[in-house]
């Protein structure tokens, strides 16, 4: 865990940032076109078990990723793009919360969780052999659950108030819980130019798959979306702002699965390719 701003949240996530300079030199449609602002591209974790080991053996903080960011924003005043894969959306997502000086153009959220997750996975049984998705709120809203990462985002609709006072990190940046930077955070959110969310009925990990676009679970775990939630009816945290000023994108991808959506040409061609500017 980690202070930041006064606020606890989980280093909950291995971050690396790739220059991406080969696929920016194989997407550029002319060479008079303008110099492309920096691509920053943060991973998730599904690349291997060993990437759910204990919160305290993580190797990065969202606070480190903040200092690594901040030179390379620093040396593009025109604004730098974000691309954030699955559990990697939800670091880039505090990072914009908590910096109340980055200039990131397009935030672009590639099969993340943003709403959360609540679904029995191959990563979620690897993680807790004995538990299915019914009961794990019995262990990640306790305090010890709190130190695994996917216990940090867990949302058990059934289970609405726990989640509310445990989560220690999806409540917070969703401003669902009252805190003495929420009105900061929103504002620093806000400074983004786009946000540009993309995942599909065919991803296979992230549950319910409309997470991705800020859709999640009702109490009968019937799928409402992102303007029926009560984070966007009462803009907690931006994105009624966000959407009234046409700053939200929406690029649902069917038929590709969790761990495809980083090497798939159509999805890039169609989904990241425009934003990039």
């Amino acid at each position: 865990m980690l202070g930041l701003c006064g606020q606890r949240l989980p280093a909950a996530w291995v971050l690396l940032l790739l220059p991406f300079l080969p696929l920016l030199l194989l997407a550029a449609p002319a060479p008079h076109r303008a110099s492309y602002k920096p691509v920053i591209v943060v991973h998730g974790l599904f690349d291997s078990s060993y990437s759910f080991r204990h919160l305290l053996e993580y190797i990065n903080e969202v606070q480190g990723f903040r200092e690594a960011v901040v030179p390379i924003m620093a040396k593009a005043p025109q604004g730098v793009h974000l691309i954030c894969y699955s559990q990697g959306g939800l670091v880039c997502r505090a990072l914009l919360s908590v910096m109340d000086d980055h200039n990131v153009d397009s935030f672009i959220s590639l099969s993340s969780p943003q709403m959360g997750q609540y679904g029995d996975t191959d990563y979620l049984k690897w993680l807790f052999p004995t538990s299915m998705r019914s009961n794990l709120y019995r262990i990640c809203y306790s305090p010890w659950g709190q130190e695994f990462s996917i216990c940090n985002y867990w949302h058990d609709p059934h289970h609405d108030d726990l989640y509310l006072n445990a989560s220690s990190f999806l409540a917070l940046i969703n401003g669902e819980r009252d805190h003495p930077n929420a009105t900061v955070w929103r504002k620093n959110f806000l400074r983004v130019g786009h946000l540009v969310l993309i995942g599909g009925p065919d991803d296979g990990v992230i549950t319910p798959w409309q997470s991705s676009f800020f859709g999640f679970y009702d109490a009968n775990e019937t799928v409402l979306e992102m303007e029926e939630q009560l984070v966007y009816l009462r803009d907690s945290f931006g994105l009624k702002t966000l959407l009234a000023r046409g700053a939200i994108v929406r690029c649902p991808m069917a038929g590709i699965s969790h761990t495809a959506w980083h090497s798939n040409r159509t999805l890039y061609e169609t989904c990241i390719e425009p934003w990039l500017s």
